[in-house]
């Protein structure tokens, strides 16, 4: 027997609107983001915590998976992964040392990488959680904004002013470490941290020594050259600390629009984090312009089962979670949940 379609949902259907590209694009967004969750949720270990290929257990990949879950909407203790985030936190808590190194037994070749994301991680959360774990986070918190300002004041030479390197006690700087630093200390100062803006000041004078003149972008040290990823995080580096579409931050646009991010990229999954998140920040018509670039290559890369895998041995070694954290901060950046990535 045919089945007739009622005349009522024939017109319906022709009456909708067509649907665009745009729209499109945020139901694919939509549909990769929920994907990418359930698959973090899967993968954190018994202990709270998620890993890195190389480092076992760790508090930078377990505050990237923290930080993804809330920027894709999610809180601790509501929710279908309101338990995945609290656990997560609680081990990050657990892990700091005593004099506030947000760093875990496992330790990379440069601790202030994850003292750095845990910290701003620390920041967006501590409004969010209740009882006993908003004191705890709040103190950890504390702590570990001391040990990054007492970082920055440690002597340095004159180039080197300003920024962070590897260690508590490095000499010198450079623009990666300095950008997660400072993006912790911004989080911090936001929920009323006492950050003394004369550090801040000093971040932002440092990634503007930085500054690639011929091309725009920035260097990873002085005198070294511009790519599109370092370009991205100077970018963010100065927008978040309220330098908005600066002679600066728009010759880096300029230069994230001529030479777009494609998986080629050396550190494609730090570039595509930093480049959407900072082009966001910048707004306007380049935003517009690199808006379905940025997400479509992202896209492109997860692979079926919900994650997204790093491409290059430079980036291999910090493994799936990092990506898929890297990849969802990104994706989800007009979602607006997280504090320090909204305009």
């Amino acid at each position: 027997m045919r089945r007739t379609i009622p005349l009522l949902a024939v017109l319906a259907v022709l009456a909708a609107p067509p649907r665009s590209a745009a729209d499109e694009l945020e139901d694919r967004i939509d549909a990769s983001v929920e994907q990418a969750v359930r698959w973090l949720a899967a993968s954190q270990l018994p202990s709270g915590a998620w890993s890195s290929e190389n480092y076992g257990e760790s508090t930078a990949a377990t505050s990237l998976a923290i930080m993804s879950f809330m920027a894709a909407g999610h809180v601790p203790d509501e929710g279908p992964y309101g338990r995945n985030i609290s656990k997560g936190i609680a081990w990050v808590l657990n892990e700091q040392q005593n004099s506030g190194l947000l760093v875990g037994k496992n330790r990379s070749h440069g601790p202030m990488y994850s003292h750095g994301i845990a910290t701003l991680m620390l920041a967006e959360v501590t409004g969010m959680v209740d009882g006993d774990q908003a004191t705890t986070c709040r103190q950890a918190l504390e702590k570990a904004v001391r040990l990054i300002v007492d970082a920055q004041n440690h002597p340095k030479g004159s180039q080197h002013d300003g920024g962070w390197r590897y260690q508590p006690t490095s000499g010198d700087s450079d623009l990666s470490v300095t950008a997660w630093q400072l993006l912790a200390l911004r989080a911090a100062k936001d929920i009323g941290c006492d950050i003394p803006s004369r550090n801040i000041d000093r971040a932002i004078a440092y990634i503007k020594r930085l500054r690639v003149q011929r091309g725009g972008g920035f260097g990873y040290m002085a005198a070294h050259g511009a790519t599109v990823t370092r370009a991205g995080t100077g970018i963010v580096a100065l927008e978040v600390c309220g330098e908005h579409r600066t002679e600066d931050t728009m010759a880096a646009a300029r230069l994230v629009l001529t030479r777009p991010l494609t998986k080629q990229e050396h550190y494609f999954y730090y570039g595509a984090y930093y480049c959407t998140v900072g082009m966001y920040k910048v707004g306007g018509q380049e935003w517009q312009t690199a808006r379905p670039v940025l997400y479509e290559t992202i896209l492109s890369l997860q692979s079926p089962s919900g994650f997204w895998a790093p491409l290059h041995g430079s980036e291999r070694g910090a493994g799936e979670v990092y990506a898929t954290s890297m990849a969802l901060l990104a994706l989800c950046i007009e979602y607006g949940y997280l504090p320090i990535y909204q305009r």
